[in-house]
């Protein structure tokens, strides 16, 4: 009876947590099916399909919250996701509703000393990447011998990777494993045995939920020529202005895209693999805090980013099979919202299947693309360097005199810091804070371009 009232004592305040810090009031279908299965299940699983952008995230975050137990300086649950993106944004949520328990995120793209050092002592929870976790593992910088509680996020994308074989070996080292959730945008025909799933709870509600594709209207873009370079500037000239992803096959594709926008007057973000982290980290920045209102990007950024409310999806190049449109139509209209998807296509250029348009788009050929109304403050120190978002936001509105309400997002990270500023005013703002300091120390100080 004690542990009945004192699990629902912890369940109302991370419930609260929820609503204060993430401002949502009520959680979806989803994530209270989730959390009652967890709870009346005892000891076993739980197993979510659900498509991108219905939140699993915080479906599996708060069973997990649900289960730990007070700090105790060892390790209590490892969360893996194949992706860095994904790694920091579930970081980020448990962060904010697991006050007082260690979160430590592990993955590749950044120096492993800073994650080494961090490991020094040992995190309540760890969320990594599965090669960055193995690679830990053998260098004795985390026991996992002790770990309860394992989350396997977007399984499906894992064993498309490849990193089967680190998983395999990476659970060989947590014999202790009393339950695990596996979350997946897809249905897995067969769940890997070493996973070792015991008396699973599936929740299926991928054609059961109001799926994103019924809330997107898809437009046929013709292209007079067969570079369609020119039919993109004008589509997006005839666009609203609303956060716009362009996906393109190829990395070589994306910079000659992100060029020619630029060219033409159109700031926009890049993203593909061959840039380093932080590249891709300040893109996504820049389009989130309204530095830029275009992302150009490869398929890399279908699956994992936390980008919000983006209006419009642009195929410059079709997509390379179904499940690749499926989930680069997964960044717009997310959870309720609305979005548009645009098919630009040649003469002759025959459409998939699985693509239906809805109507043809009539270009605006006299329109304009609205310029952003933000610029990014790029601070060179972060969070290692002792800055939070308040020493940022107050030494911005201080030092330069905008008013605080004018400044908009701030992005601290290990050893950087972004924060959006209006941008008519961001070259004035800029010089005002070049000779100050910040927490008694000069940072460097740029605009990002």
């Amino acid at each position: 009876m004690q542990n009945d009232i004192d699990l629902e004592m912890k369940e109302k305040d991370i419930l609260a947590a929820v609503r204060d810090r993430m401002g949502i009031e009520a959680l979806n279908d989803l994530q209270l099916r989730a959390l009652d299965a967890w709870k009346s299940q005892g000891n076993g699983d739980l197993v979510l399909y659900s498509p991108t952008g219905t939140g699993k995230t915080l479906a599996f975050a708060l069973c997990l919250l649900c289960s730990l137990q007070p700090p105790m300086g060892q390790l209590q649950a490892v969360v893996m996701a194949p992706s860095r993106e994904l790694v920091m944004q579930t970081a980020e949520i448990l962060r904010s509703l697991a006050q007082g328990y260690k979160v430590t995120p592990c993955y590749g793209g950044h120096a492993s000393s800073d994650e080494k050092a961090s490991l020094a002592v040992t995190p309540d929870v760890i969320v990594a990447t599965p090669g960055r976790l193995l690679d830990h593992q053998r260098r004795g910088n985390i026991d996992l011998s002790g770990a309860r509680f394992l989350v396997l996020d977007e399984m499906d994308k894992s064993l498309e990777l490849g990193f089967e074989d680190e998983m395999r070996r990476l659970l060989r080292q947590m014999p202790r494993l009393r339950r695990r959730i596996l979350a997946s945008a897809t249905v897995l025909e067969v769940v890997p045995d070493y996973v070792r799933l015991h008396e699973p709870h599936v929740i299926d509600v991928l054609d059961k939920t109001d799926q994103p594709a019924e809330r997107i209207d898809v437009w046929r873009v013709e292209s007079a020529t067969k570079d369609k370079l020119d039919t993109l500037i004008n589509l997006l000239n005839s666009l609203d202005g609303g956060k716009t992803i362009v996906f393109v096959g190829f990395r070589e594709s994306a910079e000659r895209v992100y060029q020619s926008l630029r060219q033409n007057g159109i700031t926009a973000g890049l993203y593909h693999g061959a840039l380093e982290q932080h590249e891709r980290e300040c893109a996504v920045a820049m389009l989130n805090n309204g530095s830029c209102r275009v992302l150009v990007a490869t398929d890399l950024a279908s699956r994992g980013l936390d980008i919000d409310k983006v209006e419009h999806i642009i195929h410059y190049h079709l997509p390379v099979n179904e499940q690749a449109y499926v989930h680069r139509n997964g960044r717009t209209a997310r959870v309720d919202a609305t979005g548009n998807a645009y098919v630009i296509t040649v003469a002759g250029e025959p459409l998939p299947e699985y693509i239906t348009i809805d109507r043809r788009f009539e270009l605006n050929l006299s329109g304009h693309f609205p310029e952003a109304t933000m610029a990014t403050l790029y601070f060179q120190a972060g969070k290692k360097e002792k800055l939070s978002r308040g020493d940022i936001l107050g030494f911005i509105a201080k030092g330069s005199g905008i008013d605080a309400a004018s400044i908009g997002r701030i992005d601290v990270r290990d050893h950087y810091a972004l924060a959006a500023v209006p941008r008519d005013k961001a070259n004035a703002v800029l010089r005002s804070l070049q000779p100050l300091k910040i927490k008694g120390k000069k940072v460097r100080l740029s605009i990002l371009k």
